[in-house]
Protein backbone atom coordinates (compact mmCIF):
# COMPACT_ATOMS: atom_id res chain seq x y z
CA UNK A 1 0.00 0.00 0.00
CA UNK A 2 1.45 3.38 -1.02
CA UNK A 3 2.00 5.80 1.85
CA UNK A 4 -0.31 8.77 1.63
CA UNK A 5 -3.90 9.00 0.44
CA UNK A 6 -6.22 10.16 -2.29
CA UNK A 7 -8.99 12.54 -1.22
CA UNK A 8 -11.83 12.66 -3.73
CA UNK A 9 -14.05 15.71 -3.19
CA UNK A 10 -17.38 16.18 -4.98
CA UNK A 11 -19.43 19.36 -5.00
CA UNK A 12 -23.15 18.68 -5.50
CA UNK A 13 -25.03 21.87 -6.30
CA UNK A 14 -27.93 23.28 -8.24
CA UNK A 15 -29.40 26.75 -8.02
CA UNK A 16 -32.84 27.02 -6.46
CA UNK A 17 -34.81 26.03 -9.57
CA UNK A 18 -38.15 25.25 -7.98
CA UNK A 19 -41.06 26.37 -10.15
CA UNK A 20 -44.78 26.32 -9.44
CA UNK A 21 -45.58 24.83 -12.85
CA UNK A 22 -44.39 21.30 -13.72
CA UNK A 23 -42.26 20.44 -16.78
CA UNK A 24 -40.25 23.67 -16.64
CA UNK A 25 -36.71 23.77 -18.00
CA UNK A 26 -35.39 24.50 -14.50
CA UNK A 27 -37.24 21.49 -13.07
CA UNK A 28 -35.63 19.37 -15.79
CA UNK A 29 -32.21 20.44 -14.49
CA UNK A 30 -33.01 19.06 -11.06
CA UNK A 31 -34.68 15.84 -12.14
CA UNK A 32 -31.94 15.04 -14.65
CA UNK A 33 -29.28 15.54 -11.98
CA UNK A 34 -31.34 13.40 -9.63
CA UNK A 35 -31.68 10.40 -11.97
CA UNK A 36 -28.23 10.68 -13.58
CA UNK A 37 -26.06 11.75 -10.66
CA UNK A 38 -27.41 11.80 -7.10
CA UNK A 39 -29.28 8.49 -7.15
CA UNK A 40 -26.44 6.62 -8.93
CA UNK A 41 -23.87 8.08 -6.54
CA UNK A 42 -25.89 6.94 -3.55
CA UNK A 43 -26.20 3.49 -5.11
CA UNK A 44 -22.42 3.23 -5.59
CA UNK A 45 -21.57 4.56 -2.12
CA UNK A 46 -24.05 2.34 -0.32
CA UNK A 47 -22.85 -0.74 -2.21
CA UNK A 48 -19.20 0.05 -1.43
CA UNK A 49 -20.02 0.68 2.24
CA UNK A 50 -21.72 -2.72 2.45
CA UNK A 51 -18.66 -4.57 1.06
CA UNK A 52 -16.18 -5.49 3.84
CA UNK A 53 -13.35 -5.66 1.29
CA UNK A 54 -13.72 -1.99 0.36
CA UNK A 55 -12.83 1.16 2.31
CA UNK A 56 -14.71 3.93 0.50
CA UNK A 57 -14.04 7.48 1.67
CA UNK A 58 -15.40 10.56 -0.04
CA UNK A 59 -15.80 14.22 0.85
CA UNK A 60 -19.00 15.63 -0.62
CA UNK A 61 -20.50 19.08 -0.54
CA UNK A 62 -24.29 19.39 -0.59
CA UNK A 63 -25.22 23.00 -1.26
CA UNK A 64 -28.09 24.47 0.79
CA UNK A 65 -30.14 25.16 -2.33
CA UNK A 66 -29.74 21.55 -3.47
CA UNK A 67 -30.75 20.32 -0.01
CA UNK A 68 -33.83 22.54 -0.23
CA UNK A 69 -34.76 20.96 -3.57
CA UNK A 70 -34.16 17.44 -2.26
CA UNK A 71 -36.42 18.16 0.71
CA UNK A 72 -39.21 19.78 -1.32
CA UNK A 73 -42.41 17.67 -1.12
CA UNK A 74 -43.85 19.03 -4.39
CA UNK A 75 -40.77 18.05 -6.36
CA UNK A 76 -40.78 14.62 -4.76
CA UNK A 77 -44.38 14.17 -5.83
CA UNK A 78 -43.66 15.18 -9.44
CA UNK A 79 -40.53 13.09 -9.99
CA UNK A 80 -42.11 9.66 -10.70
CA UNK A 81 -44.35 11.13 -13.39
CA UNK A 82 -41.35 12.88 -14.92
CA UNK A 83 -39.58 9.50 -15.13
CA UNK A 84 -42.71 7.86 -16.56
CA UNK A 85 -42.89 10.37 -19.39
CA UNK A 86 -39.31 9.64 -20.39
CA UNK A 87 -39.85 5.90 -20.24
CA UNK A 88 -42.74 6.37 -22.67
CA UNK A 89 -40.51 8.34 -25.04
CA UNK A 90 -37.78 5.70 -24.91
CA UNK A 91 -40.23 3.28 -26.51
CA UNK A 92 -40.10 5.47 -29.61
CA UNK A 93 -36.34 5.08 -30.06
CA UNK A 94 -35.26 3.83 -33.53
CA UNK A 95 -34.37 0.16 -33.91
CA UNK A 96 -30.59 0.64 -33.94
CA UNK A 97 -30.87 2.38 -30.56
CA UNK A 98 -33.05 -0.25 -28.85
CA UNK A 99 -30.23 -1.73 -26.78
CA UNK A 100 -29.30 1.69 -25.41
CA UNK A 101 -32.98 2.57 -24.84
CA UNK A 102 -33.65 -0.66 -22.94
CA UNK A 103 -30.54 -0.13 -20.83
CA UNK A 104 -31.61 3.40 -19.93
CA UNK A 105 -35.15 2.24 -19.17
CA UNK A 106 -33.74 -0.40 -16.80
CA UNK A 107 -31.57 2.25 -15.09
CA UNK A 108 -34.59 4.50 -14.61
CA UNK A 109 -36.63 1.62 -13.17
CA UNK A 110 -33.88 0.56 -10.78
CA UNK A 111 -33.33 4.06 -9.43
CA UNK A 112 -37.05 4.75 -9.20
CA UNK A 113 -37.45 1.58 -7.13
CA UNK A 114 -34.80 2.79 -4.69
CA UNK A 115 -36.40 6.24 -4.70
CA UNK A 116 -39.79 4.73 -3.80
CA UNK A 117 -38.27 2.58 -1.06
CA UNK A 118 -37.13 5.69 0.81
CA UNK A 119 -40.22 7.76 -0.11
CA UNK A 120 -38.03 10.03 -2.16
CA UNK A 121 -36.17 11.24 0.93
CA UNK A 122 -32.50 11.07 -0.06
CA UNK A 123 -31.07 13.32 2.62
CA UNK A 124 -31.14 10.69 5.41
CA UNK A 125 -29.24 8.33 3.11
CA UNK A 126 -26.44 10.87 2.78
CA UNK A 127 -26.50 11.46 6.55
CA UNK A 128 -26.28 7.70 7.23
CA UNK A 129 -23.19 7.43 5.02
CA UNK A 130 -21.60 10.23 7.03
CA UNK A 131 -22.33 8.45 10.30
CA UNK A 132 -20.72 5.33 8.83
CA UNK A 133 -17.55 7.28 8.10
CA UNK A 134 -17.93 6.89 4.32
CA UNK A 135 -18.84 10.53 3.64
CA UNK A 136 -17.66 13.82 5.03
CA UNK A 137 -20.47 16.24 4.15
CA UNK A 138 -19.56 19.85 3.45
CA UNK A 139 -21.80 22.87 3.09
CA UNK A 140 -21.47 25.76 0.60
CA UNK A 141 -22.62 29.37 0.49
CA UNK A 142 -26.36 29.60 1.15
CA UNK A 143 -27.14 30.25 -2.52
CA UNK A 144 -23.66 29.76 -3.97
CA UNK A 145 -22.97 33.50 -3.86
CA UNK A 146 -19.58 34.50 -5.26
CA UNK A 147 -18.12 35.74 -2.00
CA UNK A 148 -15.25 37.94 -3.30
CA UNK A 149 -17.83 40.08 -5.12
CA UNK A 150 -19.98 40.41 -1.98
CA UNK A 151 -17.15 41.52 0.30
CA UNK A 152 -18.03 45.24 0.11
CA UNK A 153 -20.62 44.41 2.76
CA UNK A 154 -19.08 41.77 5.05
CA UNK A 155 -22.57 41.17 6.44
CA UNK A 156 -23.56 39.74 3.04
CA UNK A 157 -20.73 37.20 3.27
CA UNK A 158 -21.62 36.42 6.87
CA UNK A 159 -25.28 35.81 5.97
CA UNK A 160 -24.31 33.47 3.10
CA UNK A 161 -22.17 31.38 5.46
CA UNK A 162 -24.33 31.42 8.60
CA UNK A 163 -27.51 30.65 6.66
CA UNK A 164 -25.73 27.73 4.98
CA UNK A 165 -24.52 26.23 8.25
CA UNK A 166 -27.95 26.62 9.84
CA UNK A 167 -29.71 24.96 6.91
CA UNK A 168 -27.19 22.10 6.74
CA UNK A 169 -27.66 21.35 10.42
CA UNK A 170 -31.45 21.50 10.10
CA UNK A 171 -31.58 19.00 7.24
CA UNK A 172 -28.55 16.76 7.90
CA UNK A 173 -28.79 16.81 11.69
CA UNK A 174 -25.14 17.76 12.22
CA UNK A 175 -23.23 21.02 11.90
CA UNK A 176 -20.78 21.04 8.99
CA UNK A 177 -17.11 21.62 9.75
CA UNK A 178 -16.01 22.06 6.14
CA UNK A 179 -17.22 24.10 3.20
CA UNK A 180 -16.90 24.02 -0.53
CA UNK A 181 -16.47 27.74 -1.12
CA UNK A 182 -18.64 28.78 -4.10
CA UNK A 183 -16.45 28.43 -7.19
CA UNK A 184 -13.58 27.69 -4.74
CA UNK A 185 -13.26 31.49 -4.57
CA UNK A 186 -11.18 33.02 -1.78
CA UNK A 187 -10.22 36.57 -0.83
CA UNK A 188 -8.06 37.96 1.98
CA UNK A 189 -10.01 37.91 5.23
CA UNK A 190 -12.66 35.40 4.19
CA UNK A 191 -11.27 32.96 6.76
CA UNK A 192 -12.48 35.34 9.50
CA UNK A 193 -16.09 34.84 8.39
CA UNK A 194 -15.58 31.13 7.89
CA UNK A 195 -14.41 30.85 11.48
CA UNK A 196 -17.33 33.02 12.60
CA UNK A 197 -19.71 30.44 11.05
CA UNK A 198 -17.89 27.52 12.67
CA UNK A 199 -16.27 26.35 9.44
CA UNK A 200 -12.80 24.88 9.79
CA UNK A 201 -11.61 23.79 6.33
CA UNK A 202 -12.13 24.27 2.58
CA UNK A 203 -10.69 23.38 -0.82
CA UNK A 204 -8.97 25.93 -3.08
CA UNK A 205 -7.61 25.61 -6.57
CA UNK A 206 -3.92 24.76 -6.62
CA UNK A 207 -2.61 28.32 -6.97
CA UNK A 208 -4.54 29.30 -3.84
CA UNK A 209 -1.91 27.30 -1.95
CA UNK A 210 1.05 27.54 -4.32
CA UNK A 211 0.98 31.37 -4.13
CA UNK A 212 0.30 31.45 -0.38
CA UNK A 213 2.61 33.41 1.93
CA UNK A 214 4.94 31.90 2.86
CA UNK A 215 5.01 29.36 0.04
CA UNK A 216 3.93 26.02 1.55
CA UNK A 217 6.78 23.57 2.00
CA UNK A 218 4.82 20.71 0.42
CA UNK A 219 2.85 22.70 -2.18
CA UNK A 220 -0.62 21.24 -2.71
CA UNK A 221 0.31 17.87 -1.20
CA UNK A 222 -0.45 18.84 2.41
CA UNK A 223 -3.05 21.20 3.90
CA UNK A 224 -2.10 24.58 5.34
CA UNK A 225 -3.73 26.60 8.11
CA UNK A 226 -4.49 30.33 8.10
CA UNK A 227 -3.98 32.72 11.01
CA UNK A 228 -7.68 32.37 11.77
CA UNK A 229 -7.24 28.63 12.34
CA UNK A 230 -8.95 27.56 9.10
CA UNK A 231 -7.32 24.77 7.08
CA UNK A 232 -7.10 24.83 3.29
CA UNK A 233 -6.49 22.02 0.82
CA UNK A 234 -5.20 22.54 -2.73
CA UNK A 235 -6.40 20.88 -5.92
CA UNK A 236 -3.87 18.58 -7.58
CA UNK A 237 -4.12 18.90 -11.36
CA UNK A 238 -2.52 15.51 -12.05
CA UNK A 239 -5.23 13.77 -10.02
CA UNK A 240 -8.09 15.69 -11.65
CA UNK A 241 -7.26 16.09 -15.35
CA UNK A 242 -7.84 12.44 -16.38
CA UNK A 243 -11.33 12.51 -14.89
CA UNK A 244 -12.82 15.86 -15.87
CA UNK A 245 -11.34 16.51 -19.30
CA UNK A 246 -13.33 15.19 -22.26
CA UNK A 247 -10.45 16.06 -24.58
CA UNK A 248 -7.51 14.67 -22.59
CA UNK A 249 -9.23 12.37 -20.10
CA UNK A 250 -11.45 9.34 -19.80
CA UNK A 251 -14.88 10.94 -20.54
CA UNK A 252 -13.87 11.41 -24.19
CA UNK A 253 -13.39 7.68 -24.79
CA UNK A 254 -15.28 6.60 -27.95
CA UNK A 255 -17.23 3.95 -26.00
CA UNK A 256 -18.74 6.35 -23.48
CA UNK A 257 -22.14 7.97 -23.84
CA UNK A 258 -22.36 11.13 -25.91
CA UNK A 259 -23.70 14.03 -23.83
CA UNK A 260 -24.84 16.41 -26.55
CA UNK A 261 -27.12 14.20 -28.63
CA UNK A 262 -30.52 13.71 -27.06
CA UNK A 263 -33.76 11.99 -28.08
CA UNK A 264 -35.53 15.23 -27.19
CA UNK A 265 -34.01 16.78 -30.31
CA UNK A 266 -34.38 13.69 -32.52
CA UNK A 267 -38.08 12.86 -32.02
CA UNK A 268 -40.85 14.64 -33.93
CA UNK A 269 -42.29 17.56 -31.99
CA UNK A 270 -45.75 15.95 -31.90
CA UNK A 271 -44.33 13.01 -29.93
CA UNK A 272 -43.32 15.49 -27.23
CA UNK A 273 -46.46 17.60 -27.16
CA UNK A 274 -48.64 14.47 -26.94
CA UNK A 275 -47.01 13.77 -23.57
CA UNK A 276 -47.37 17.35 -22.36
CA UNK A 277 -43.83 18.58 -23.12
CA UNK A 278 -44.22 22.13 -24.41
CA UNK A 279 -40.95 22.52 -26.33
CA UNK A 280 -38.15 20.56 -27.96
CA UNK A 281 -35.22 20.40 -25.53
CA UNK A 282 -32.72 17.93 -24.03
CA UNK A 283 -34.64 15.36 -21.99
CA UNK A 284 -31.80 13.30 -20.55
CA UNK A 285 -32.43 10.56 -23.13
CA UNK A 286 -29.02 10.04 -24.72
CA UNK A 287 -28.66 6.89 -26.80
CA UNK A 288 -25.40 7.45 -28.69
CA UNK A 289 -21.72 7.05 -27.86
CA UNK A 290 -18.89 9.53 -28.29
CA UNK A 291 -17.64 7.52 -31.28
CA UNK A 292 -15.19 10.22 -32.37
CA UNK A 293 -14.68 13.57 -30.64
CA UNK A 294 -14.44 15.26 -34.04
CA UNK A 295 -17.54 13.63 -35.51
CA UNK A 296 -20.70 15.76 -35.93
CA UNK A 297 -23.65 14.72 -33.80
CA UNK A 298 -25.55 13.13 -36.66
CA UNK A 299 -22.67 10.70 -37.20
CA UNK A 300 -22.49 9.42 -33.62
CA UNK A 301 -23.00 5.67 -33.27
CA UNK A 302 -25.55 3.93 -30.98
CA UNK A 303 -24.45 3.46 -27.39
CA UNK A 304 -23.30 -0.03 -26.33
CA UNK A 305 -23.58 -0.31 -22.52
CA UNK A 306 -21.44 -3.43 -22.02
CA UNK A 307 -18.53 -1.97 -23.95
CA UNK A 308 -18.68 1.20 -21.82
CA UNK A 309 -18.72 -0.84 -18.60
CA UNK A 310 -15.56 -2.65 -19.67
CA UNK A 311 -13.80 0.64 -20.36
CA UNK A 312 -14.74 1.88 -16.86
CA UNK A 313 -12.84 -0.97 -15.24
CA UNK A 314 -9.78 -0.33 -17.41
CA UNK A 315 -9.80 3.41 -16.77
CA UNK A 316 -10.23 2.99 -13.01
CA UNK A 317 -7.19 0.71 -12.92
CA UNK A 318 -5.18 3.16 -14.99
CA UNK A 319 -6.17 6.05 -12.73
CA UNK A 320 -5.27 4.19 -9.54
CA UNK A 321 -1.92 3.09 -10.91
CA UNK A 322 -1.14 6.69 -11.79
CA UNK A 323 -2.04 7.88 -8.30
CA UNK A 324 0.03 5.13 -6.66
CA UNK A 325 3.09 6.11 -8.72
CA UNK A 326 2.46 9.76 -7.86
CA UNK A 327 2.24 9.03 -4.13
CA UNK A 328 5.39 6.91 -4.18
CA UNK A 329 7.37 9.61 -5.99
CA UNK A 330 6.14 12.33 -3.62
CA UNK A 331 6.82 10.29 -0.49
CA UNK A 332 10.52 10.05 -1.37
CA UNK A 333 10.84 13.82 -0.89
CA UNK A 334 8.40 14.48 1.96
CA UNK A 335 8.71 14.02 5.69
CA UNK A 336 4.98 13.31 5.96
CA UNK A 337 2.66 11.09 3.89
CA UNK A 338 1.51 13.02 0.77
CA UNK A 339 -2.12 13.84 0.05
CA UNK A 340 -3.65 14.06 -3.41
CA UNK A 341 -6.79 16.22 -3.41
CA UNK A 342 -9.04 15.68 -6.44
CA UNK A 343 -12.11 17.98 -6.39
CA UNK A 344 -14.87 17.81 -9.00
CA UNK A 345 -18.40 19.01 -9.58
CA UNK A 346 -20.51 16.03 -8.49
CA UNK A 347 -22.67 16.42 -11.60
CA UNK A 348 -19.68 15.34 -13.71
CA UNK A 349 -20.37 11.86 -12.36
CA UNK A 350 -23.48 10.70 -14.17
CA UNK A 351 -24.81 13.85 -15.81
CA UNK A 352 -21.90 15.08 -17.93
CA UNK A 353 -20.10 11.73 -17.84
CA UNK A 354 -22.78 9.06 -17.69
CA UNK A 355 -20.35 6.30 -16.66
CA UNK A 356 -18.85 8.44 -13.86
CA UNK A 357 -20.64 6.72 -10.95
CA UNK A 358 -19.59 3.28 -12.26
CA UNK A 359 -16.01 4.58 -12.57
CA UNK A 360 -16.16 5.73 -8.94
CA UNK A 361 -17.44 2.32 -7.87
CA UNK A 362 -14.56 0.68 -9.74
CA UNK A 363 -12.09 2.93 -7.93
CA UNK A 364 -13.36 1.75 -4.55
CA UNK A 365 -13.43 -1.89 -5.68
CA UNK A 366 -9.95 -1.95 -7.19
CA UNK A 367 -8.14 0.37 -4.74
CA UNK A 368 -7.07 -2.34 -2.24
CA UNK A 369 -5.37 -4.45 -4.93
CA UNK A 370 -3.79 -1.37 -6.54
CA UNK A 371 -2.34 -0.14 -3.25
CA UNK A 372 -4.22 3.17 -2.96
CA UNK A 373 -6.14 4.32 0.11
CA UNK A 374 -8.81 7.01 0.32
CA UNK A 375 -9.35 9.68 2.95
CA UNK A 376 -11.87 12.39 3.68
CA UNK A 377 -10.64 15.93 4.34
CA UNK A 378 -11.89 15.69 7.90
CA UNK A 379 -9.99 12.43 8.32
CA UNK A 380 -6.77 14.08 7.14
CA UNK A 381 -7.09 16.86 9.72
CA UNK A 382 -7.82 14.33 12.47
CA UNK A 383 -4.62 12.43 11.74
CA UNK A 384 -2.40 15.43 10.93
CA UNK A 385 -2.82 18.03 13.68
CA UNK A 386 0.31 20.10 12.87
CA UNK A 387 -0.09 22.23 9.75
CA UNK A 388 2.09 24.93 8.21
CA UNK A 389 0.86 28.46 8.92
CA UNK A 390 0.25 30.31 5.63
CA UNK A 391 -1.97 33.04 4.21
CA UNK A 392 -3.87 31.58 1.22
CA UNK A 393 -3.76 33.47 -2.08
CA UNK A 394 -6.92 35.06 -3.53
CA UNK A 395 -8.10 32.67 -6.22
CA UNK A 396 -10.95 30.72 -7.77
CA UNK A 397 -11.17 27.62 -9.90
CA UNK A 398 -12.82 29.49 -12.73
CA UNK A 399 -11.28 30.25 -16.11
CA UNK A 400 -8.14 32.27 -15.53
CA UNK A 401 -7.95 31.23 -11.89
CA UNK A 402 -9.23 34.46 -10.35
CA UNK A 403 -12.50 36.42 -10.58
CA UNK A 404 -12.75 37.31 -14.29
CA UNK A 405 -15.49 34.82 -15.13
CA UNK A 406 -17.89 36.40 -12.63
CA UNK A 407 -16.89 40.02 -13.31
CA UNK A 408 -16.82 40.93 -16.99
CA UNK A 409 -18.82 42.79 -19.61
CA UNK A 410 -21.59 40.18 -19.63
CA UNK A 411 -22.41 40.23 -15.92
CA UNK A 412 -20.69 43.17 -14.19
CA UNK A 413 -24.01 45.06 -14.11
CA UNK A 414 -25.17 42.73 -11.32
CA UNK A 415 -22.50 43.76 -8.81
CA UNK A 416 -23.80 47.31 -8.09
CA UNK A 417 -27.31 45.84 -7.79
CA UNK A 418 -26.05 43.41 -5.13
CA UNK A 419 -24.26 46.28 -3.42
CA UNK A 420 -27.29 48.56 -3.29
CA UNK A 421 -29.59 45.80 -2.04
CA UNK A 422 -27.00 44.58 0.44
CA UNK A 423 -26.57 48.08 1.87
CA UNK A 424 -30.34 48.45 2.29
CA UNK A 425 -30.57 45.06 4.01
CA UNK A 426 -27.74 45.89 6.43
CA UNK A 427 -29.29 49.24 7.30
CA UNK A 428 -32.76 47.78 7.86
CA UNK A 429 -31.55 44.78 9.90
CA UNK A 430 -29.35 47.05 12.02
CA UNK A 431 -32.37 49.25 12.83
CA UNK A 432 -34.76 46.34 13.29
CA UNK A 433 -38.50 46.24 12.68
CA UNK A 434 -41.43 46.99 14.93
CA UNK A 435 -43.92 44.20 14.33
CA UNK A 436 -44.29 40.49 13.58
CA UNK A 437 -45.78 41.32 10.18
CA UNK A 438 -42.72 43.40 9.26
CA UNK A 439 -40.44 40.61 10.49
CA UNK A 440 -42.22 38.24 8.13
CA UNK A 441 -41.51 40.65 5.27
CA UNK A 442 -37.88 41.00 6.32
CA UNK A 443 -37.41 37.23 6.39
CA UNK A 444 -38.66 36.96 2.82
CA UNK A 445 -36.56 39.93 1.74
CA UNK A 446 -33.52 38.08 3.06
CA UNK A 447 -34.42 35.01 1.01
CA UNK A 448 -34.87 37.07 -2.15
CA UNK A 449 -31.54 38.84 -1.64
CA UNK A 450 -29.71 35.56 -1.11
CA UNK A 451 -31.33 34.07 -4.21
CA UNK A 452 -30.36 37.10 -6.31
CA UNK A 453 -26.72 36.61 -5.25
CA UNK A 454 -26.41 33.12 -6.75
CA UNK A 455 -23.23 32.84 -8.84
CA UNK A 456 -25.01 30.43 -11.19
CA UNK A 457 -26.79 33.26 -12.96
CA UNK A 458 -23.55 35.22 -13.42
CA UNK A 459 -21.94 32.07 -14.80
CA UNK A 460 -24.77 31.53 -17.31
CA UNK A 461 -24.59 35.14 -18.48
CA UNK A 462 -20.85 34.75 -19.12
CA UNK A 463 -21.25 31.33 -20.75
CA UNK A 464 -23.96 32.69 -23.06
CA UNK A 465 -26.36 29.73 -22.67
CA UNK A 466 -29.82 30.34 -21.14
CA UNK A 467 -29.06 34.02 -20.62
CA UNK A 468 -32.64 35.29 -20.69
CA UNK A 469 -33.60 32.84 -17.96
CA UNK A 470 -30.63 33.93 -15.83
CA UNK A 471 -31.39 37.63 -16.29
CA UNK A 472 -35.06 37.05 -15.48
CA UNK A 473 -34.15 35.19 -12.28
CA UNK A 474 -31.87 37.95 -11.02
CA UNK A 475 -34.36 40.69 -11.82
CA UNK A 476 -37.26 38.71 -10.33
CA UNK A 477 -35.56 38.24 -6.97
CA UNK A 478 -34.33 41.84 -6.81
CA UNK A 479 -37.79 43.18 -7.74
CA UNK A 480 -39.33 41.09 -4.96
CA UNK A 481 -36.67 42.25 -2.53
CA UNK A 482 -37.34 45.93 -3.18
CA UNK A 483 -41.13 45.49 -2.97
CA UNK A 484 -40.76 43.79 0.39
CA UNK A 485 -38.43 46.52 1.69
CA UNK A 486 -40.82 49.21 0.47
CA UNK A 487 -43.66 47.51 2.34
CA UNK A 488 -41.62 47.53 5.55
CA UNK A 489 -41.01 51.26 5.08
CA UNK A 490 -44.76 51.75 4.45
CA UNK A 491 -44.11 52.98 0.92
CA UNK A 492 -46.13 50.16 -0.65
CA UNK A 493 -49.03 47.98 0.40
CA UNK A 494 -48.47 44.35 -0.48
CA UNK A 495 -51.47 42.20 -1.38
CA UNK A 496 -51.58 39.18 0.92
CA UNK A 497 -52.03 36.87 -2.06
CA UNK A 498 -48.83 38.17 -3.68
CA UNK A 499 -46.88 37.62 -0.48
CA UNK A 500 -48.23 34.11 -0.03
CA UNK A 501 -47.35 33.21 -3.62
CA UNK A 502 -43.79 34.50 -3.21
CA UNK A 503 -43.38 32.67 0.09
CA UNK A 504 -44.64 29.46 -1.53
CA UNK A 505 -42.35 29.73 -4.55
CA UNK A 506 -39.20 30.78 -2.69
CA UNK A 507 -39.86 28.59 0.32
CA UNK A 508 -36.35 27.88 1.55
CA UNK A 509 -34.29 28.72 4.63
CA UNK A 510 -37.05 28.62 7.28
CA UNK A 511 -34.49 29.47 9.98
CA UNK A 512 -33.24 32.62 8.25
CA UNK A 513 -31.99 35.25 10.72
CA UNK A 514 -32.04 38.98 9.87
CA UNK A 515 -29.45 39.44 12.64
CA UNK A 516 -26.89 37.93 10.23
CA UNK A 517 -27.06 41.22 8.27
CA UNK A 518 -26.66 43.43 11.34
CA UNK A 519 -23.82 45.94 10.94
CA UNK A 520 -20.49 44.43 11.98
CA UNK A 521 -19.24 47.80 13.23
CA UNK A 522 -16.27 48.13 10.87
Amino acid sequence: MAEGALALVLHAHLPYVRANEPDSLEEDWFFQALIECYLPLLEVLEAAAADPLQQPRLTMGLSPTLLSLLADPTLRQRFPAWIGTRQQLLKKAPGDQREAAEHLTACFSRHLKRWTACDGDLIPRFATLQRQGVLDLLTCGATHGYLPLLREHPEAVRSQLRTAVREHQRLIGERPLGIWLPECAYYEGLDQWMRDAGLRYAVLDGHGLLHAKPRPRYGVYAPIVSRQGVAFFGRDSDATLPVWSARDGYPGDPAYREFHRDLGWDLPKEDLTTLGLPTERPLGLKLHRVSDLQAPLDQKQPYQPLEAEGRCAIHARHYLQGRRAQLENLRAGMAIPPLLVAPFDAELFGHWWFEGPRFLGELFRQAPSEGVSFSTLRGVLSSQPNLQLCDPCPSSWGQGGFHDYWLNQSNAWIVPEWSRAGRAMVERCSRGVGSESDLRLLHQAGRELLLAQSSDWSFILRAGTTTELAKERIERHLERFWRLMAAIDRREDLPEQWLEEVEAEDALFPLIQPADWRNVGR
